[in-house]
């Protein structure tokens, strides 16, 4: 079992995360990641473990698919850099395999100590990673997010209350390009948290025809 730290500076947990040997990921990283945005972020998006660009570069989603995800989060008027972008996971897994629950447990007082520190009004988790660690810390059962997608959820997360919304991983609407109007769909929901209503449907519908129209020409 490990200790379960939590941070209570940004300062100390970005150290201890690029510092960290708490499981073995850590022997064939270049880069730990611990995240991105503003420290004051309303929204925040957690995906799976950094990939090979990731792990190169030290920021997280800043390959292909983090690209794609850029390019979606910019076509409904919520810019990257106005939303927190993190991991469950702060180190690459060989071979970008999926995360082993040794892994995700050594990893988790980081992420908890993130949420804690931000104190997201939403979180969006990318794909059944994140949305599994974040659905079973909330004591709610998760339940794949094929099946869960497409809805606001409103949870108690660490003592906080927050909504979260889940979606695919960005990966996968890269890899099958019919899903990348439900990644679309499902960031301007949490847009629409954010903004309470208002006009967040129809700039967000704006900008979902004109990635869309892009794409189709890639």
């Amino acid at each position: 079992m490990f200790t379960q730290t939590r941070f209570s500076s940004w300062e100390e947990l970005e150290n201890a995360i690029k510092h960290c040997t708490r499981c073995p990921l850590h022997r064939s990283r270049k880069n730990a990641v611990p995240g991105e945005g503003p420290k004051d972020a309303r929204a925040m998006l957690i995906g799976e473990a950094p990939g090979a660009t990731e792990d190169e570069l030290g920021r997280p989603f800043v390959g292909a698919a983090g690209r794609l995800l850029t390019m979606s989060l910019e076509s409904i008027g919520l810019p990257r850099s106005s939303v927190y972008i993190t991991n469950v996971v702060k180190c690459r897994p060989p071979g970008n395999r999926e995360p082993r629950e040794e892994e995700i447990e050594a990893c988790s007082p980081y992420l908890e100590s993130q949420i804690l520190l931000l104190k997201p009004i939403v979180i969006v988790t990318l794909g059944n990673v994140a949305g599994k660690w974040v659905f079973t810390r909330a004591g709610m059962k998760w339940g794949g997010v094929t099946r869960m997608r497409g809805k606001v959820y409103e949870v108690n997360l660490l003592g906080l209350k927050l909504s979260v919304v889940p979606t695919i991983h960005p990966a996968a609407a890269l890899y099958n390009p019919s899903l990348r109007s439900t990644l679309i769909e499902d960031l301007r929901r949490a847009k629409e948290v954010l903004e309470k209503g208002g006009s967040a449907q129809e700039s967000s519908g704006r900008g979902t025809k004109s990635l869309l129209d892009y794409l189709k020409k890639k």
